[in-house]
């Protein structure tokens, strides 16, 4: 029955497991790097860049998402709670240090403490929000010894779970959605619980109200032409609609200024003589003069009624001109008339869609794959996806996962990726290594969560070169996040820190040889 459940893809990865761990090590395959002298190995560790083979790239990048190292874990049947914007619930919470969980990102927890072994029975049971807990970054001070929670967090949706012989639990779980602590508290039974609000998500906008204040679009016809595209036309948004909610004397502006605006651009993008350019300057300083006439003049007493229709009339047929003048322009100049209190690109600037369209062109320029093309149409989605891979500091994610509003974070992400250059040492500054290193050993991206033994979660980015690390110990095969790789503990060269590890085959027809884990809560926020 259970072998029924199992897809054909997993049945695949768990075969393409077994034979790794199978395998025979013979004494000809081991690596050089293993029976290397100290001082051989520690010079590897200044700069080896393991990642460039001729035979290509072998190993299955899906192997490290499934967490295999866990064991058999038990699936919870997807019993996804569903959490409005702005409910408030009491929940079981996980203060990590080093880690920083966003929405749809992997998260293993090996649990041992009991207070969060009861924390997570807790969560299987509840009922208000089954299978479900919240995860909060913990930042200790080194200096003051003193621990600082942060505010937002992310509800975690418990997926997998395996209970052990000596009560420990294995969990694999994926993030859901931010909130706020409103308040920490241990319940009687000393699970440490919060009482949090899921922060209300806003909609991938065109442009978002609160970008520009209170300067809203005259007319809102480029968003109308793109929710059409997206099949959402409306009549609210039509140049009618608009125009009909306006006073006579608003209406005479918003008129005179579209024909001002495209008698500008057919001057500067016309190819006529000069002397057609000087008949329309003159035409539309005449219309400007007549224009301020009949908007801030009174006619005078004894001409009221001829002076006003005579100056009606006038209006009227020079408008008419104006009009005939632009039927016989160019409709695609037309089109590109500004029709808004701001130009164009400025609402580009805060459009979601356009945004994530170039933030997942440069993701693929720097970091290649995954290929974000799929999340595009999903501003919100992509964001947290990059906000959850991005190689920065851990406190730079934070940083990320608390701002509010799709288009201000990809506006921050894109920044990142536009600056982000070296990866320092957070201790000395020392640089380990550059952007241009990333290494995706995981579907889940460059970046990605694993847990330790003794429970403690490590977010980490590979990297194929490094520079000033050395290795400390033998290599291990055991409990390794990468099946058919040895780890061994690096530290920084300069200060001694613990930065991460060292990745080694354990068999030739592993490809990549090595590559490097760097620990994100190890990084210094200067990236340049």
């Amino acid at each position: 029955m259970a072998d029924e459940n199992i897809s054909e893809r997993e049945r695949h990865q768990i075969e393409q497991i077994l034979e790794l761990d199978l395998e025979e090590l013979l004494v000809e395959e081991v690596d050089d790097l293993h029976d290397s002298s100290d001082e051989d190995r520690h010079a590897i560790g200044r700069g080896y860049d393991g990642a460039v083979t001729s035979g290509g790239f072998t190993f299955n990048t899906c192997l490290a998402s499934l967490h295999t190292y866990l064991g058999d874990v038990e699936d919870t049947h997807n019993r996804v709670a569903f959490l409005e914007g702005g409910a408030i619930f009491n929940l079981p919470i996980f203060y990590l240090e080093g880690v920083v969980l966003f929405p749809e990102a992997t998260l293993p927890l090996r649990v041992i403490e009991g207070n969060f072994v009861a924390a997570i029975e807790r969560a299987l049971t509840q009922v208000d929000v089954p299978f479900t807990i919240g995860v909060v970054r913990a930042n200790r001070n080194r200096d003051t010894g003193r621990t600082k929670f942060s505010t937002v967090g992310t509800t975690a949706e418990i997926r997998q779970y395996r209970r052990l012989e000596d009560g420990s639990l294995n969990v694999v779980t994926r993030g859901q959605r931010r909130f706020r602590l409103r308040r920490r508290f241990i319940d009687s039974e000393g699970v440490p619980c919060g009482e949090i609000q899921i922060i209300e998500e806003d909609l991938p906008l065109r442009t978002p109200r609160d970008a520009l204040g209170d300067r809203l679009p005259l007319n809102a016809s480029h968003v109308k032409l793109d929710r059409s595209m997206d099949g959402e036309g409306s009549e609210e948004n039509s140049d009618e609609s608009f125009e009909s909610s306006l006073s006579l004397t608003e209406r005479r502006i918003h008129q005179s200024a579209i024909i001002s605006s495209s008698i500008y651009d057919s001057m500067d993008e016309s190819s006529s003589s000069d002397d057609d350019k000087s008949d329309l300057q003159l035409q539309r300083a005449d219309h400007n003069s007549d224009s301020s006439e009949s908007l801030h003049s009174e006619p005078e007493n004894g001409d009221s009624g001829l002076g006003k229709i005579s100056m009606l009339r006038t209006h009227s047929q020079r408008q008419e001109q104006h009009i005939s003048c632009l039927r016989n322009s160019n409709v695609n100049q037309l089109r590109r008339v500004p029709r808004t209190f701001w130009p164009f690109w400025v609402y580009r600037m805060y459009d979601s869609y356009c945004l994530a369209q170039k933030a997942s062109d440069m993701w693929k320029q720097i970091v290649g794959a995954p290929s974000l093309e799929g999340l595009v149409k999903k501003p919100d989605l992509l964001s947290f996806y990059i906000g959850s891979k991005i190689p920065v500091s851990e406190s730079t994610r934070q940083e990320l996962l608390e701002i509010d509003g799709i288009s201000y974070r990809l506006r921050r992400e894109i920044e990142l990726l536009e600056s982000v250059n070296l990866i320092r040492c957070r201790n000395c500054q020392t640089v380990i290594a550059r952007r241009s290193d990333m290494l995706v050993m995981s579907s889940d991206g460059p970046l990605g969560a694993y847990v330790n033994p003794h429970g403690f979660v490590h977010e980490v980015i590979t990297l194929y070169r490094a520079n000033d690390l050395a290795l400390m110990g033998p290599a291990v095969r055991e409990y390794s996040w990468f099946p058919g790789y040895a780890w061994t503990i690096t530290n920084c060269a300069s200060c001694e820190t613990q930065m991460g590890w060292l990745f080694t085959a354990t068999n030739k027809n592993l490809k990549p040889r090595l590559f490097w884990g760097i620990r994100s809560s190890q990084v210094s926020d200067n990236m340049r």
